[in-house]
């Protein structure tokens, strides 16, 4: 019998709903759960550094997408759903950066609850995949946090950097807790203090680590061009920028074009990320090219269809990536109700998966219920989970 803790209840996220820290963990029992795989609780009895040894460099990522002539992909971080199942589907499907949730930085350094709670890992996560013809596939991991002040921030850096590939500080955020409490988009009007916070971050991880930052832009884009050429002199790694300001809801589209001149305005040796109603690969490439941004973030659109960033996903969300979520759900536990969330985005435009299956699906009550529905519909299907991850494809 091997015990795994899991992520509770997240804290937070970038904008869609309010993620305050609920303040619980699951912890499940699982029988027979590979050797290989244990989250990680940032305790006395969770894995040492050295099972996290494997790891990659952010900038390679960049130079990589670079060469095959795409941009880079990565996924968001998203409230309560960027939990440690979700992102080790992600390995087999083309995503190079995988966020975890928002974490507040000053519970994050104050309180082992809090860290056990936000955030869990796995040495799987460390691991690259092996794609189709042969060559391997890096994936890096990297921790969003909101703070609001240089030390607090770097602290936070300086605990979680042994698990992962760097750090990201959110000035993104646009919920209404989060401009109270002086952090998320609150950021934004504060140029040198986010450029101090970098430089402090930097300081302490080193060059080994990514440090980098995700934004929205203002109503005004002369106050984002004169934010970014403040924070820009700190050098932060990469620069993530939400087409968006602060007050438009997602049904508002994003301004590329505001993207593009920002993008020409921050130096080339920054890499740009673009975040905004990406649902496809083919809106990938256009986002990219409208943007001229080096990569471009997808928070709904993976939700939904977690191979969108492969060619196994261009017709829809595949069945396989409901039955390896399901797999990952049973060996890393995270709480029902989110792995029910999970399935139901992933199936709401399924092909043949109508009414009576929505219902059907609704109506588990329990993780043995799920996987008992999954498998009447489409067929009993096992993956191996605990060799080298094999990409379905290097779409």
């Amino acid at each position: 019998m091997s015990t795994v803790i899991a992520n509770g209840n997240e804290h937070y996220g970038d904008g869609d709903s309010d993620g305050r820290h609920a303040g619980s963990r699951a912890v499940a029992q699982v029988d027979s759960l590979p050797s290989t795989l244990q989250s990680l609780t940032l305790s006395p009895n969770g894995p040492t550094q050295e099972s996290f040894t494997s790891s990659c460099q952010v900038m390679d990522l960049f130079t990589t997408a670079r060469e095959q002539g795409r941009p880079l992909h990565v996924s968001a971080p998203m409230v309560r759903y960027s939990k440690l199942p979700f992102r080790l589907l992600l390995h087999s499907y083309n995503v190079d950066i995988i966020y975890t949730p928002m974490i507040l930085a000053h519970e994050f350094i104050r309180s082992p609850i809090a860290r056990d709670s936000d955030f869990a890992t796995s040495p799987l996560e460390r691991q690259s995949t092996r794609i189709s013809h042969g060559s391997q596939q890096q994936h890096a991991l990297i921790a969003q946090f909101a703070s609001s002040d240089p030390t607090e921030f770097a602290r936070a850096a300086e605990l979680i950097a042994p698990w992962v590939d760097g750090v990201d500080l959110n000035c993104g955020c646009p919920q209404s807790w989060a401009l109270k409490e002086g952090i998320g988009c609150s950021l934004m009007s504060s140029p040198t203090l986010v450029a101090n916070m970098i430089r402090a971050a930097r300081a302490r991880l080193g060059p080994s680590k990514s440090v980098s930052v995700k934004i929205r832009i203002h109503a005004d884009l002369s106050k984002t061009v004169a934010w970014l050429d403040e924070v820009a002199k700190a050098e932060p790694t990469f620069i993530t920028i939400h087409g968006r300001t602060r007050s438009q809801r997602s049904s508002t589209p994003p301004d590329y074009g505001a993207i593009r001149t920002l993008r020409e305005r921050i130096p080339v040796s920054i890499p740009v990320v673009v975040n905004g109603d990406a649902y496809t690969l083919s809106d990938v490439t256009t986002i990219a090219a409208k943007t001229g941004a080096d990569g471009v973030m997808a928070a709904r659109g993976i939700l939904e269809n977690p191979a969108m960033f492969s060619h196994s996903g261009v017709g829809g969300t595949p069945v396989e990536c409901v039955q390896r979520f399901l797999g990952w759900a049973v060996r890393c536990p995270i709480p029902f109700p989110l792995v029910l969330h999970h399935v139901s985005e992933m199936t709401g435009r399924m092909k043949g998966f109508g009414k009576l299956e929505r219902r059907r699906l609704g109506a588990c009550r329990d993780l043995i219920e799920l996987v008992d529905f999954v498998d009447a519909k489409w067929g009993v299907q096992r993956y191996c989970f605990e060799a080298d991850a094999d990409g379905v494809d290097g779409g």
